[in-house]
């Protein structure tokens, strides 16, 4: 069952890119973005976290903290990390157990071809741990996405 707004986010959300495990308790008195993604090192994705990254300031500024999610590993998130200086933590959810959790491991059709991904999925969670919005897929705009989330408050 995917989560939805007015729930509460899991206690453990996983393992950061150098295996440090990330829990909500961590993020406790702090608003947090948490954003799944398909892939390090795609246009869109990195379209997307560097918004996050030039806009990280003002995030910070209104309360936020900030942590992306995607299936690649560790090592991957390393080198996506150094590569566009992202100034916080992607989680590397190689079991696939955090994008099940929140419901955002979904059937995708690409050029006529079927497949299970990740949708792009913002969830905007408050300092108690509750989701309060949730901006899916084509909603997400990947190129102004920090200004996005600090127009929804």
């Amino acid at each position: 069952m995917a989560l939805q707004i007015g729930d509460k986010i899991p206690a453990t959300l996983g393992t950061d890119q150098h295996g440090n495990e990330l829990k909500a308790s961590d993020f406790a008195g702090k608003k947090l973005v948490l954003y799944f993604y398909p892939k390090d090192n795609t246009p869109g994705c990195t379209a997307q976290a560097c918004s996050l990254r030039d806009g990280y300031a003002d995030l910070m500024k209104a309360g936020y903290a900030i942590v992306g999610v995607s299936i690649d590993s560790e090592a991957s998130h390393q080198k996506f990390i150094k590569k566009f200086d992202l100034p916080f933590p992607l989680i590397a959810d190689t079991d696939k157990k955090l994008v099940e959790q929140f419901g955002v491991w979904q059937e995708k059709n690409n050029y006529g071809k079927t497949y299970m991904g990740t949708v792009r999925t913002t969830f905007l969670i408050d300092d108690e741990g509750t989701i309060r919005h949730i901006i899916e897929g084509r909603k997400v705009n990947t190129k102004n996405h920090a200004e996005q989330i600090l127009n929804l408050g």
